[in-house]
């Protein structure tokens, strides 16, 4: 059964070659020395596994055009790895069941010791990344943390989320808007007459393969994208992909 580090490790795989320039990858590595300048982030997880789980980056990373031409390298990194590490706890009750969020994310220096070390690789370049992993499971009869039993209350009875530091001011104003959000398999354009042409038996294609994603859509913004499953009889999705905070913000703009 999978835990929280195996679900970042996919999480982090997947949205690295996807949000950054160059689609760089992600591969496991031995351990190696940062140099001076290092930083990173800690996020302190709590539920069904809590701990604190921290991410140390090479100081050359600030100077890759990874983030695209024209955007503070650090605050891009920092809202990157704090969607990783949110993304992750989905991908953890996804596949195992368990629930637990991100109570805590940080910026800090360094770590002392490493549980885990990857490189970065877009073509000839390379950047080390470390990991520190201290999320477990409770052990029985232990006693919970404040924020272990904020995460495991109900959720009728928790208080609305916060709005992470790096959102302009008064956006935990927007948190409790309710939107539509609706599943998109495919698409085709049809003339006119053959729509008014439609009847029952008829098939359309879309332009979509079966083994495809599906778009999750808000507004008229994709927000994320993923897998049908059922649940409970219902038809769900099993998010794979998600956009960035800033992106997803968008599609609450065009509703307005």
């Amino acid at each position: 059964m999978k835990n929280y580090l195996e679900c970042w490790i996919d999480v982090a795989t997947a949205l690295f070659s996807q949000a950054l320039a160059g689609e760089p990858v992600l591969a496991e590595s031995l351990p190696k020395p940062l140099a001076a300048g290092a930083f990173g982030f800690a996020a302190t997880i709590a539920g069904d596994e809590e701990g604190r789980f921290a991410v140390v980056l090479d100081p050359t990373v600030l100077e890759s055009p990874l983030m695209g031409e024209g955007v503070d390298q650090k605050a891009g990194w920092a809202e990157l790895l704090q969607e990783v590490a949110n993304a992750a706890t989905g991908e953890l009750l996804a596949k195992t069941g368990k629930k637990c969020s991100v109570q805590k994310f940080e910026q800090i220096a360094g770590e002392s010791k490493v549980s885990r070390a990857f490189q970065l690789k877009s073509g000839e370049h390379s950047w080390t990344i470390l990991v520190r992993d201290e999320v477990r499971v409770p052990k029985p009869g232990a006693a919970q943390s404040p924020a272990a039993a904020q995460s495991a209350a109900p959720s009728a009875a928790a208080p609305p989320q916060s709005a992470p530091p790096n959102w302009s001011a008064g956006i935990e104003l927007l948190l409790d808007v309710e939107l539509e959000a609706a599943l998109r398999f495919g698409c085709k354009e049809l003339p006119l007459g053959e729509i008014l042409d439609l009847g029952p038996g008829d098939v359309v294609q879309l332009d979509r393969n079966v083994a495809d994603p599906v778009d999750l859509i808000v507004g008229d913004k994709i927000v994320a994208r993923g897998e049908v499953v059922l649940v409970n009889g219902n038809f769900g999705l099993r998010v794979t992909e998600v956009a960035s905070p800033r992106k997803r913000l968008e599609s609450i703009r065009c509703l307005f």
